[in-house]
């Protein structure tokens, strides 16, 4: 069912192609996410009665009620005063300032009277005089204290004192003031001190009853904060109060409103914040869903654009992987429209090792780790349930923990029952990962709920092995495919084509086998597909069984019916047995691959006897017409293969066979395709070969072992 969408891009660069299936692909994810991560939103109006229980989705910080909080903490933080012990000097020398001038204007008045007794021309000035000069001098004290302004009336009454009095009371006021704001005065406690003050100077004998009043509402004046509010060290403190403020947040999870319950302002503006409201939903669930897609499908062209393979070969994995990557998407998305319905997580089920079981059997175990974690992840975001944040990390890693260790299970064998074992082991792993997380959750669970786990464990272990026997076949015909579990299928002897082989070629049966051997452990040794080699060195020589008395391991009885052909007639029905298997093979729908053995087994090779006796017969031929159609063999398997086949029939013909004549004869035959050109068109180095020929000449050896002679 896959083979078209194939067909359709083999004519299309992989590097164009795969950015066309991965941005195609990515479309198509993102479609079949979003569903997963938009979030849920209500047509709630404000002033009305919520119709059903709504909780935040996400936790977010609620910035209206941090504010409030900062500014209540702020309003509560103590203020940092600060004493001046300077206030009380200035405040003193304020007030003897005062005096200072209204006796210095007296003095100088009472001089001037005196000089104009001695004669003297002095003019004394009048009292508005004395007013107006005394009040210019404290115009600029006045100016920087309005509260310490003198009326007239108490400048006139001052001047009638004696110098002497006014020093008294000069000297009283100040040492008042100084007592009282010798203290921390702070601005509520001003008024209990200037009491203190007026009580102190009703109480002093220096102070004459026409001038306490003038006195006490000067000391009153002069009481003043003497520990001040430091600005900047306050604001500090309350900007480290509103700083180790925590942010208020809206829960994930929390109950904004209950069913039936008023929705008020408060209420209604979390909805807004927490983006619940059908009118207030967020584009940030799509942005972040296109960025992890993108994320994705990078990797995946990244991996491809890397990965150093045959362009077809290529082509083929890049369908396949997003092929079997699609199915489990397409599972993960029914699992999530059905979990909502049940109180337990029915994710657990998914099966976990299906993807790296089923890319490691149909590409390769690179490929099988990327997508392992790509599910994982693609999983953890599509199975959310309740309130995770961004994905499921419980789910992410029974995923993750159960496909890697599946890839290590399986190992390098593809057999249908090392896949069961591995289906068990990777059961075993999920019921450990259960078991972490029951008890990491700390929750209770009812008898039903653990039975639930556990056996969902075990069936998640099981499905990935059940469905990867299940879907290989598909994949295998769809991509037309070889895999190991094809290949043990196509080696069992009851296959039709093994059985006319055997029925009807018996010597080319026991011929194929023994070049089974040979191939297989000689692959194995230069890191080829061993399996391949020996099922294809099964199928090889199938043409011979149309015409099966004309090759020498069927004949019986001495009879060889190319003593009674020509050598040309010989020529072609023993080349044609190359075609013709390729034909037969292609008729019952056999793999490529074991087609291609079947017709380039035998490369370009001559075929010495013939072309030798035509010659001997003077027939005038040309070495081309006796030499197999070909193709050359194209990979190494198909050129061990050709060796194996070689090699075996040579050997098989020889008359006491050693060890070193096995040695020479191997390595006489492999130095003569090599020169002959027969490697040219496959990945076989000279270092490989060398190792093909150790290996055949062990495997001969041990076949073809001296035995011992029995007494009759």
């Amino acid at each position: 069912m896959f083979r078209p969408l194939v067909n359709l891009f083999k004519s299309l660069k992989f590097k164009y192609m795969s950015m066309f299936v991965i941005s195609l692909s990515a479309i198509l994810l993102f479609l079949l996410m979003y569903g997963n991560v938009k979030q849920e939103t209500y047509e709630l109006h404000e002033f009305k009665i919520s119709p059903k229980t709504v909780r935040s989705l996400k936790t977010v910080e609620d910035t209206v009620k941090t504010e409030q909080e900062k500014k209540r903490i702020a309003a509560e933080v103590t203020p940092f005063y600060q004493f001046n012990e300077e206030v009380s000097k200035i405040r003193q020398a304020i007030a003897a300032s005062l005096f200072d001038f209204i006796i210095e204007a007296k003095e100088e008045n009472e001089k001037s009277a005196a000089d104009t007794e001695d004669g003297a021309e002095v003019k004394t000035k009048s009292r508005s005089e004395q007013i107006k000069e005394i009040r210019q001098k404290l115009k600029k004290l006045e100016e920087e204290e309005p509260n310490l302004r003198l009326t007239d009336d108490a400048i006139i009454s001052l001047l009638k004192e004696d110098p002497s009095d006014l020093r008294n009371m000069q000297q009283e006021l100040t040492k008042i003031i100084g007592d009282e704001l010798s203290k921390p005065i702070r601005s509520g406690d001003l008024a209990s001190v200037r009491y203190e003050v007026e009580r102190k100077l009703r109480l002093s004998d220096a102070i004459p009853s026409d001038q306490l009043q003038t006195l006490i509402t000067l000391g009153r004046s002069l009481v003043v904060e003497t520990e001040t509010i430091n600005r900047e060290l306050t604001d500090k403190r309350i900007e480290e109060e509103k700083n180790a403020v925590e942010p208020t947040r809206i829960l994930q999870g929390q109950v904004i409103v209950r069913e039936g319950q008023f929705i008020d302002s408060e209420i209604y503006r979390q909805l807004e914040l927490t983006g619940l409201l059908t009118n207030k939903s967020s584009m940030k669930p799509m942005l972040g869903l296109a960025l992890f897609v993108l994320f994705l499908s990078v990797i995946m062209y990244m991996h491809f654009y890397t990965w150093e393979e045959n362009k077809n070969r290529k082509k083929k994995a890049l369908f396949i992987v997003y092929s079997i990557f699609f199915i489990l998407v397409i599972m993960m998305k029914l699992i999530s429209l059905i979990d909502k319905e049940f109180d337990v997580q029915v994710a657990f089920l998914f099966p976990t090792a299906l993807a790296p079981l089923l890319i490691k059997l149909l590409t390769n175990e690179r490929m099988a780790l990327m997508i392992t974690i790509i599910t994982a992840a693609t999983a953890g975001i599509m199975l959310q349930e309740g309130y995770a944040a961004i994905m499921q990390m419980e789910l992410t890693l029974y995923i993750l923990f159960s496909g890697l260790l599946s890839l290590y299970l399986l190992g390098n064998n593809g057999r249908r029952s090392n896949i069961l074992r591995t289906s068990i082991g990777v059961a075993v792993a999920n019921i450990l990962f259960i078991g972490f997380y029951l008890l990491m959750t700390q929750s209770n669970y009812e008898l039903n709920e653990l039975i639930f786990y556990f056996a969902a464990a075990i069936a998640s272990g099981i499905l990935s092995g059940a469905l990867t026997i299940g879907l290989m076949p598909f994949f295998e015909s769809g991509f037309g495919l070889l895999s190991d579990m094809r290949l043990i299928e196509l080696s069992n002897p009851n296959h039709p084509l093994l059985k006319k082989v055997l029925t009807e070629t018996p010597g080319t049966y026991h011929h194929s086998v023994m070049v089974a051997n040979l191939a297989d452990a000689a692959c194995e040794s230069v890191g080829g597909n061993g399996l391949l080699a020996r099922v294809g060195s099964y199928y090889h020589d199938i043409g011979k069984t149309i015409r099966p008395t004309f090759f020498i391991e069927n004949q019986h009885g001495g009879q060889n019916p190319h003593d009674e052909l020509p050598p040309d007639k010989s020529k072609d029905i023993i080349i044609a047995h190359a075609v013709d298997g390729a034909e037969l093979l292609k008729k019952h729908k056999m793999p490529a691959e074991i087609i291609d053995i079947a017709r380039q087994h035998h490369g370009t090779s001559l075929l010495k006897y013939f072309h030798v006796k035509a010659r001997e017969m003077g027939q005038d031929v040309k070495e081309a017409d006796y030499r197999y159609p070909g193709p050359k063999p194209q990979t190494k398997e198909i050129a061990i293969i050709s060796i194996a086949d070689s090699v075996e029939a040579a050997v098989r013909s020889m008359k006491d066979p050693t060890p070193e004549k096995i040695a020479n004869l191997v390595k006489a035959i492999i130095t003569d395709k090599l020169n002959d050109g027969q490697f040219d068109e496959c990945d076989l180095s000279m270092k490989e070969l060398r190792k093909v020929e150790k290996v055949i000449c062990e495997t001969l050896n041990g076949i073809f072992h001296s035995r011992i002679e029995y007494p009759e």
